[in-house]
């Protein structure tokens, strides 16, 4: 009987190999949508996967402001901040936060999906979100992706 050694491959920042892609928002549900994102951010599609590594793809997402929360989130979904100050409890419905910035919406979801670290915080860097249709990353070549096709 031969014994056959496998090494199990570890990325590392020089192995990993980056991707532009873009994906669409539009008529996708929120959550589902975000946690597609961050899988392909953190590179859970790849096969050389490394938990401690940022080895995931640059995402562009478009059409942020066509993306779908289900029942009556839109007024129910409240996002609460601090400012520090005395009596500084804000609180913004999702409907206010799509109209002020409908990028935030959708960056608030994913980076919730993230790990809580430096790593996360790296991997964070790499979403590119926009309201519209238009980028403007048309110099690294994106490719375009079916969000549903990744998991």
């Amino acid at each position: 009987m031969s014994h056959l050694s496998y090494k199990t491959i570890s990325a590392n920042v020089e192995t990993a190999t980056k991707e532009w892609v873009v994906v669409d928002a539009k008529d996708h549900t929120l959550g589902r949508f975000a946690s597609h994102v961050a899988f392909i951010l953190r590179g859970k599609h790849k096969t050389n996967f490394t938990p401690h590594v940022d080895c995931g793809d640059n995402v562009i997402v478009l059409n942020a402001d066509a993306i779908q929360l289900s029942g009556t989130k839109w007024d129910d979904k409240e996002y609460i901040w601090h400012t520090g100050y005395p009596g500084g409890q804000k609180v913004r419905t999702a409907q206010e936060a799509k109209v002020k910035n409908p990028a935030d919406v959708i960056e608030k979801a994913v980076k919730g999906m993230l790990p809580k670290n430096k790593l996360g915080s790296q991997m964070y860097r790499n979403l590119y979100v926009y309201a519209g249709n238009e980028h403007p990353h048309a110099a690294q070549q994106p490719k375009t992706i079916n969000i549903n096709e990744i998991k």
